[in-house]
């Protein structure tokens, strides 16, 4: 497996988390907290990788958006959205013009 398997090995392993011990596991925790404080955590996380990347402390920026991304897989796993699903949202972006900015 290459590295950019690694958001796809992760979120398997934030699925198999869903039923564990929240005393033992993050994952779990998070679960059970529910949604709306995993997406609040997510927003944490972002607002820490933004001001990583604006202090630019490279270290802390990537350390802050493996976090981020982490923290984003857990939501998505909790909304039912898998990583294939975004994957095919890109792929259908791909080559457009300024395909970040247009809406779905």
């Amino acid at each position: 497996m290459s590295d950019t398997d690694i958001l796809d090995r992760l979120y398997a392993v934030i699925e198999s988390r869903r039923g564990a011990d929240p005393g033992t596991s993050r994952t779990a925790r998070y679960f059970m907290l529910g949604r709306e404080k995993i997406a609040q955590k997510v927003g944490e996380e972002a607002v820490e990788t933004v001001i990583e990347a604006m202090r630019g402390d490279r270290d802390r920026l990537i350390e802050e958006s493996a976090d981020l991304l982490y923290h984003l897989l857990v939501l998505w796993a909790d909304a039912d959205v898998a990583p294939e699903d975004v994957w095919a949202a890109l792929a259908r972006r791909e080559g457009r013009p300024d395909a970040s900015e247009q809406s779905p």
